[in-house]
């Protein structure tokens, strides 16, 4: 990992400020499309996108690259540039993660975005207007919700009951002689990530085919707050790289994700 004294800190100080006030706006502006008519269309093979989803992601892109050009950019709802490849600092956004919540009316979504340096997330926010949840993390400094210090779940137990996410990897652990029920699902991925972090959940799993503006933000707010994140060998998420696709991740406290880890290390997946 990259050396946590290696961006500068009057630079780390006015970036983390510009992430905060640009994530609110666009939360805001997200929130007042919120439960309108609006543009919808299908990109890919199954994934929804609305113009809610793209005035979000031209707001984050204005303010964000406005104020720092050298940076690179990598969004769920921008062309790829691949000259982010060759920058130090890197922007990963997703202006609205959980968009089919968001088009259905749930209250359960989200604008992510975090600050990558070399492959790493060293600043991170998450807004969640509905329920008026704002983590927000800085490398070295803690995880924050809404102004107040959040930790997650300290123990090693596997028997617990606060998991979420695809149910085949929540039956997984149910071999511990314990009782472990899923969690109701978290439609936008970076909350259910986040919610590790403040403790809502002892727990969380990400199925395969999650994105770097899935995950990048949430990373570092679950490592922020004394948890882990990473794939089932324990390796760290790399992100701004080539590929930015990325397999089944599990979220946890510190010794918990050292549990779940040694667990699936003596049963791996099929």
């Amino acid at each position: 990992m990259a050396d946590a004294d290696s961006l500068d800190a009057n630079v780390l100080t006015r970036d983390a400020a510009l992430l905060q006030d640009t994530v609110r706006e666009a939360g805001r502006l997200a929130q007042s499309m919120f439960r309108t008519e609006l543009k919808k269309w299908i990109k890919g093979a199954s994934s929804p996108v609305s113009e809610a989803d793209i005035a979000v992601n031209d707001l984050l892109e204005a303010r964000l690259r406005g104020a720092t050009p050298d940076y690179g950019w990598l969004s769920e709802e921008s062309a790829d540039d691949a000259t982010r490849l060759s920058r130090r600092l890197t922007w990963v956004v997703d202006p609205i993660d959980g968009t089919r919540n968001y088009l259905n009316g749930h209250d359960e979504w989200c604008v992510s975005v975090a600050l990558v340096e070399d492959a790493f997330p060293v600043l991170a926010a998450v807004f969640a207007p509905v329920s008026n949840e704002f983590f927000f993390a800085v490398r070295g400094q803690g995880t924050i919700l809404n102004g107040k210090p959040v930790r997650a779940t300290g123990g090693t137990a596997l028997d617990f009951a606060r998991v979420a996410g695809p149910k085949p990897m929540v039956e997984r652990l149910n071999t511990s002689g314990g009782e472990i029920k899923l969690h109701p699902r978290i439609g936008s991925l970076a909350l259910r990530l986040c919610r590790v972090a403040n403790g809502g959940l002892d727990a969380a799993f990400a199925g395969g085919n999650s994105h770097d503006w899935d995950l990048a933000a949430a990373d570092l707010i679950v490592q922020e707050a004394d948890g882990r994140m990473s794939d089932l060998s324990g390796d760290p998420i790399l992100y701004n790289r080539r590929e930015v696709t990325h397999g089944v991740l599990v979220a946890a406290g510190r010794d918990r994700h050292a549990s779940i880890v040694a667990h699936f290390r003596n049963r791996p997946l099929p």
